[in-house]
Order: structure tokens, then sequence, then C-alpha cells
């Protein structure tokens, strides 16, 4: 179920930075950390969203992630660079390596960053749009704990290992494409279980090897790859670049934000293309207008009212949810009051007071 109470974005941007400086981060790595989860809330993805914030701060607190970053370059040799994080916070890390990737793509044309002992960092979309929104295109791979198992196989070995692409697109909002090679992101079956629903059959196989509408059963078993596969191979090449190549965790070596026993050691690559290098910005801008109008103006499928490009339907959530507010599932309304009493932030819970009594007792 979901709260009927819109709730205001800046307040819950407040609320979960005041979580994270609790646990030690410097205010502005905490504002930033805390306006990655509203933004993916922002966007229409709750299972990136601030139902995340308990994870992140358990990791916090349990010292497997360190609340105040302290990262190196191993590697600086012009257009490329690698970045130790030294398991510090992933969106704090990420944020880092998408500006130096920026600053080194102005001056070489492209920059590539890649980044090892990091952890999770929330949507990749985050990042890749900061170099979109600086007449750059982007892309950024990460690995994840293994989710699903080898194509073939029945054990899980393999992470979802997300990848993102982002670029300007002059009049419109950016085009931007953020997505895991699992059928589904493996945060949108805990946000089922969440919200007490059943999950789609293709998601997921349960321990026994049998397909499951079960949320919980689905989080026991395997997640399946998106187009057989492919996906499964997608993912693997991900882990190749994203762990592999950056010197950092891959394969079972990975740990997510699930649990808080063991370091990430989650491997990122950030490469940035300045659009300049390859022909004038405005020109660049013209030619995805043409592409997005092209896309836009063909004949629909029955069932369908439009067609839409990649990151439309975002930037739509962005600007509805920004001027109607936030509704939050439930469940995930009674974890952050429990989280606000665990932290002492009860004060900036963004909840009126007759929501907040109400889920106290769920609380707990």
């Amino acid at each position: 179920m979901t709260s009927n109470s819109p709730i205001s974005a800046d307040r819950l941007r407040d609320f979960a930075t005041a979580v994270y400086a609790s646990t030690g981060m410097p205010e502005a790595d905490a504002r930033l950390a805390a306006d990655t989860l509203v933004q993916a809330d922002l966007w229409g993805h709750q299972s990136h969203g601030v139902m995340r914030l308990s994870w992140y701060t358990a990791r916090l607190k349990a010292g497997v992630v360190k609340p105040v970053a302290e990262p190196e370059f191993v590697t600086d040799a012009g257009a490329v660079a690698v970045m130790d994080g030294r398991d510090g916070m992933g969106q704090v890390l990420t944020a880092l390596a998408a500006r130096d990737a920026i600053r080194r793509a102005k001056a070489h044309g492209v920059g590539v960053v890649a980044l090892r002992n990091s952890n999770h960092f929330g949507t990749a979309m985050y990042f890749t749009l900061m170099a979109a929104a600086e007449g750059c295109v982007a892309f950024l791979s990460t690995n994840a704990s293994p989710a699903m198992a080898p194509w073939g196989g029945r054990e899980k070995t393999v992470g979802t290992n997300p990848w993102s692409w982002a670029a300007p697109a002059g009049r419109h909002a950016p085009m931007v494409l953020d997505i895991a090679n699992t059928a589904v992101a493996r945060g949108k079956i805990y946000l089922a279980r969440q919200k007490g629903l059943p999950i789609p059959t293709g998601w997921a196989i349960n321990a026994d090897g049998e397909p499951t509408t079960d949320p919980v059963e689905a989080l026991r078993g395997i997640t399946l790859p998106m187009a057989e596969h492919k996906g499964y191979a997608i993912s693997v090449m991900m882990d190749m670049l994203s762990g592999i190549l950056s010197g950092s965790q891959f394969g079972k070596g990975v740990h997510g934000p699930y649990q808080a026993e063991h370091p990430g050691g989650v491997g990122h690559l950030m490469i940035v293309m300045n659009i300049e290098a390859f022909q004038p910005l405005q020109e660049f801008s013209g030619r995805m207008e043409e592409l997005i109008s092209e896309l836009k103006s063909v004949p629909l499928a029955r069932g369908f009212d439009e067609v839409v490009y990649p990151g439309e339907l975002e930037a739509r959530n962005d600007v509805k949810n920004r001027r109607e507010g936030l509704s939050l599932p439930d469940d995930t309304v009674a974890d952050l009051v429990d989280l606000a009493r665990k932290t002492g932030t009860e004060s900036v819970l963004p909840f009126d007071k007759a929501t907040t009594e109400a889920h106290q007792s769920v609380a707990g």
C-alpha cells in the first residue's frame, strides 16, 4: 500500500541528509547521497529511492562503507585515470569520477575514469546526466553482487551489472538510458515485497529453479537475465569493464547494499565524450531533435497512445512529482520512521504528525 499524503521532495532530501550526516558523512557528501535517492523517486524509480536509505545507513554504521571518502588516483594519464575509492560511499565517489571524466573530456575530447573499491551508487543515470548537462555524451557501467546464474547454470555468480548512456537532446530533456541486464532490477523485486505485491512471471525463479511470482521466493532464488543469453553476455562484459579493467572485485567477489557484512568491492567505468570535439554542439542538438521527431512520427501500434524516447518518461515524472509531491509505500514510511528513531533525526521527518504516529507502531 502507498501513503496518500504527498511528501515534499525537499523535506525528504533534508531528512535523508540528516540521516547520512548522523553516520559521520560530511554535510556536502550527505546531501549529494540524499539527492540521488530522492531524485530516483522523482523519476518514478522507487526501487532505487529512499526505500534504500536504511540499507546504505546500515553499511555506513557497520564500517564496511567509510563515511568520509578518501579516494586516491592510482593512474593519472591525460584522458585516462584510475581511482581507488578505498571503500567510500559509492554515490560520492562516482560523482567525483564523473566530474573528473568531464574535465578530462573538455581537455582531450574524451575522458575515461575507472573506479575501484567503490560501493553501490544507486541510479547510473544520475551521473551520466551530469555529463549531458555539460554538453557531453556519457557512458557509465558498474558491476553488482551476484543475482543471476550464467546462462545454462543454476548458481548465482553474475550481477545485474547496470549501465547507462546519456546525451543532451536540444530543446528536449536529455536522452538517457539506465538498465540492468536482468529481466528487472533486483530493487524492483524488493519494492514489490515492500508493497506486498506479486511480481510478473519471467522476472525470477525460486531456489528450486521453478518460475515464481512471489517476491520473497524470488529474492531467495535467481533473477533471470533480460533477452535470455544476450542479457547474460552483456552483464559479463559489463563486469569486465567495471571490475576487471578497473582492478576492482568481480563476479562473486562483489557485495551489494542489501547486507552490511562485507566491503562492496564494486567497480565502475565512466567514459565521457565532449560533443564539441566531434561537431558543434548546436548541430548535434539539431540532429537529436530530428531523431526524436522521427521516432515520434511513426504510426502507433495497437494499445499505445504515443512513442516516447529514452528518458522522456523520467523527465515528465520529475516535473509532476516536484509539483504534486511524492507518495511512498506504507512500509517505506514505517521504515523511515524507525530509521529516524535509531539515528536521532525525528525532528526532520518529512511526514505530518498523524502519518508519523500511524506508522510508529508498524516500525516497532
